[in-house]
């Protein structure tokens, strides 16, 4: 029976689909680290104090990508080449969503505009994190090699949601909120389309280390469009909604340590 559990216990049995799954992830979330680091270093001088949240987000990414890394090397794997139709993180940005690496490559200071760019699309693809660790969380949250891994990156997702959508509604607040509703529905919908196209790009790869029948990629790969085509007609609107979060100021301290929890 296919399903999400089995389906990950399957890529974590084998050593060389769990040493893609984990340097895609190590990779993501490093890009990631170095984005946030980035903008907290220009964000403009009316908004210094969002860069120490900024900050934080991006030392939780480094972080992941430490936690991803340590993963492979307690089972003696080094890390792969990310395939570029698996890199989620340049896919974004090759369809225009977030902030554009040349300009965080340069020494202008950023916009109030390019900052609330940022946090729309923090908003957007933290909810997916958010999701996909929810569901590693409810299966592999006990495991004993991924366990303690997961439970930390689960709520540092959660967070980072969390943060995304009370800095938003700040700036809703201050008399940006179309601004924020068109950059959300613009970066909810090319993001689904690139965890469609990264999703089938995984799956392809998986498939093939695992040699997985053509019939049984062929049910995964319809399983990803059906997935999409909800998503692109309802299921975004999910990315897009802004409510105050259970939990406020997630960001307003130091990055926890991460300890060696692989």
């Amino acid at each position: 029976m296919l399903s999400a559990k089995s389906l990950f216990q399957e890529i974590l049995d084998n050593d060389e689909s769990f040493r893609l799954f984990c340097s895609i992830a190590a990779s993501g979330e490093s890009q990631g680290g170095w984005e946030n680091a980035r903008i907290a270093a220009l964000v403009p001088e009316s908004e210094r104090a969002l860069a120490t949240k900024i900050t934080r987000h991006g030392a939780d990414e480094d972080k992941h990508g430490r936690i991803f890394n340590a993963l492979l090397k307690k089972r003696g794997l080094e890390p792969v080449e990310v395939p570029p139709e698996t890199d989620y993180t340049m896919l974004l940005e090759r369809h225009g969503i977030g902030l554009a690496h040349d300009k965080l490559k340069a020494d202008q200071r950023l916009t109030v505009r390019d900052i609330i760019t940022y946090l729309a699309h923090s908003r957007v693809t933290e909810q997916r994190a958010a999701e996909q660790m929810a569901m590693l969380l409810k299966h592999f949250g006990d495991h004993p090699d991924l366990g303690r891994a997961v439970r930390m990156i689960s709520a540092d997702e959660d967070n980072h949601l969390a943060y995304s959508h009370e800095e938003l509604l700040r700036y809703a607040a201050a008399g940006h909120g179309r601004c924020i509703q068109a950059t959300l529905r613009e970066c909810a919908l090319a993001e689904i389309r690139v965890h469609r196209d990264v999703s089938l790009g995984v799956m392809a790869r998986t498939g093939r280390l695992l040699g997985w029948s053509r019939a049984r990629s062929g049910l995964l790969a319809a399983g990803i469009h059906a997935m999409y085509a909800y998503e692109r007609l309802a299921g975004w609107r999910r990315m897009v909604t802004l409510r105050t979060p259970a939990r406020r100021g997630a960001l307003g301290g130091p990055a926890t340590a991460a300890p060696e929890v692989a």
